[in-house]
C-alpha cells in the first residue's frame, strides 16, 4: 500500500534517523546511544514523487533491514524505537 513520501520522512526522524541532505535525502539511523549505524534509506525530493509506491517501500525495508511489513509498522508507528533497536541488535547492527 503506497505511503505519502513527506508521512514517511516525518516517521523516519521521529524513530532516530537523522536527515543528510544531497541529491536524495538520506536517511542515516542514530541509536538511541546516539551512534551512528550502518542502516540508511533514502528518498528523492523529486517534486513529482510525492507518493512511495510499493516497489519503492520495499527497498527502503531492506535498506532499513527490515520485512515490508515491519517498515510499514516502523512507519505507521506501531514498531517502536526501541523495538527496531532490538530487530537492528538481533542482526548485530547496533
Amino acid at each position: 500500500m503506497p505511503r505519502d513520501r513527506k508521512e514517511i520522512e516525518t516517521a523516519l526522524l521521529n524513530k532516530g534517523f537523522r536527515n543528510r541532505e544531497g541529491d536524495h535525502h538520506y536517511y542515516v539511523y542514530y541509536t538511541t546511544a546516539g551512534l551512528k549505524s550502518h542502516v540508511f534509506t533514502k528518498t528523492s525530493h523529486t517534486p513529482k514523487m510525492k507518493v512511495i509506491g510499493d516497489e519503492l517501500l520495499s527497498m527502503m525495508s531492506r535498506q532499513c533491514r527490515l520485512t515490508k511489513k515491519q517498515f510499514l509498522e516502523l512507519v505507521d508507528c506501531p514498531l517502536t524505537r526501541p523495538a527496531y533497536e532490538r530487530i537492528l541488535a538481533e542482526q548485530q547492527l547496533t
